[in-house]
């Protein structure tokens, strides 16, 4: 059983008298253990596919099924119980909240999981080890640079464990060399922690590390391409 299964999904938008789809009948498949690219031009609908993919956002028709279960059926509590238990959220602006410490921005998922404090301060410690910021526990993310701040809200997106990481442009406000660390963290997410993982990116260097690329361009997939090594 595929981890996403989404079939012919529609997203109509209407402006004024006039009515676009953001998505023409797309179909995709994504196994567990993928690493997959979403590439395309602004407007191509990548977003519109992510935001559905993520729950934020519904088609008006197809189907989309996560773990096998359909994600159309479910109501909004059930939908934000989904995000918080089955999702990790990636964002291009870190998305951190400002007054609290790095600490504090990793245990929130579990404050939503109803995890106690203890438990939640030794599991974000261990998740800031990971991306390598134990030292930075304590600090504001006005204090910590672009490439720590993002490496902060990974951490955030797998203290829960989900099965799923959904990134958008998670390199879009980085430099090179940061950006390049931040692709690498992803890498080993995917293959030592066996993270599934859905990445928007318009870059073509960032798309490179990721092992399927798949292309929209007016509301359809045109390309679906597994690289090989």
């Amino acid at each position: 059983m595929a981890l996403i299964e989404v079939k012919n999904a529609i997203k109509t938008y209407q402006t004024g008298e006039d009515s676009f789809n953001a998505m023409n009948n797309v179909s995709l498949s994504i196994e567990k253990g993928e690493f997959v690219a979403i590439m395309g031009a602004s407007g191509s609908g990548k977003s519109t596919f992510m935001n559905m993919l993520g729950t934020l956002d519904k088609p008006n028709s197809g189907s989309y099924f996560l773990e096998g279960r359909d994600m159309l059926a479910l109501g909004a509590n059930e939908l934000a119980q989904i995000r918080n238990l089955k999702m990790g959220f990636v964002f291009q602006g870190f998305n951190l909240i400002s007054r609290t410490t790095a600490l504090e921005n990793v245990e929130l998922p579990m404050i939503y999981k109803g995890i106690a404090e203890e438990e939640r301060i030794i599991r974000a410690k261990e998740v800031l080890k990971i991306v390598g910021l134990a030292d930075r526990e304590d600090h504001m993310p006005n204090q910590m640079s672009g490439g720590q701040q993002q490496r902060v809200a990974i951490a955030r997106a797998i203290v829960n464990d989900p099965p799923l990481i959904l990134a958008d442009e998670p390199t879009g406000n980085l430099d090179t060399k940061t950006s390049i660390e931040v692709m690498e963290f992803f890498v080993k997410l995917n293959e030592q922690m066996g993270k599934t993982i859905v990445l928007v990116t318009h870059e073509p260097d960032i798309a490179e590390y990721c092992k399927r690329i798949v292309r929209f361009k007016d509301g359809s997939i045109i390309s679906d391409e597994v690289k090989t090594k």
